[in-house]
């Protein structure tokens, strides 16, 4: 199971310990006395996604990325195709081109935070305009992205009961990729105003399921600088 003893990130053990991950009776407890209620199936009615477009695109020459064509389509036309059967809405979240956004015919968000804050100012952005309980968040840039990301993460949210759930993909973390209660909107406003940006930090802050892609990590390769475009172009 991801998250176990033995998987690293970036060189550094991972451990449920380190995770915060609250380890669960399994079946087969015998104590007779001993009752935990099954938590509710979370639905595809209870998430709003949202697609993280505000980036400035550094690495790849100022390029909105969103809006870098690829197989006869815009980047963001792949990831709205994969997310849209897997919520009950979905945003999109961008700090320019927002007519463009708009024409894809979902509602467009800005960042509430002025300059290209990152990834967390989209998300914080985003859990303050929706009333949906929980969060689904992916990135732009991922045109493989699977379709069953949303019932993993549900899955393993349930399964370990625990805080949020993102997405590890048998070498690291892949925080981007995440469920998150739109219940722990002041707790992310509170780690912003502190002057705090990284995603991965905030997430460690909290007790994470992690859902397991250990046979698919592809599918979260991210198109990041014109090499990498260019050599998905040409598989």
């Amino acid at each position: 199971m991801a998250g176990s003893a033995g998987i690293t990130d970036s060189g550094n053990s991972i451990t449920p310990a380190a995770l915060k991950l609250r380890i669960v009776p399994v079946s087969g407890y015998n104590d007779t006395n001993f009752h935990q209620p099954a938590a509710p199936m979370i639905t595809a009615k209870q998430i709003t996604a949202v697609i993280l477009a505000g980036g400035r695109g550094t690495r790849i020459g100022g390029q909105d990325k969103g809006l870098v064509q690829l197989d006869g389509k815009p980047m963001i036309g792949h990831v709205i195709s994969a997310l849209v059967p897997q919520a009950d809405s979905l945003i999109i979240n961008a700090n320019r081109n927002l007519e463009t956004y708009a024409a894809f015919g979902y509602p467009v968000i800005r960042d509430e935070l002025e300059g290209f804050q990152g990834p967390l100012a989209g998300i914080l952005s985003a859990m303050d305009r929706i009333d949906s309980p929980y969060l689904l968040c992916a990135p732009c840039d991922v045109p493989g992205l699977p379709g069953d990301l949303g019932q993993r993460l549900s899955t393993a949210l349930q399964e370990q009961q625990v805080e949020l759930a993102v997405v590890h993909d048998g070498e690291k973390l892949q925080p981007a990729f995440a469920l998150i209660p739109t219940e722990l909107r002041d707790d992310l406003r509170d780690y912003m105003q502190r002057g705090e940006r990284r995603l991965r930090s905030w997430c460690r802050e909290h007790r994470l399921a992690l859902a397991d892609y250990s046979d698919q990590p592809e599918s979260f390769a991210n198109i990041n600088d014109a090499g990498e475009l260019q050599r998905y172009r040409n598989t």
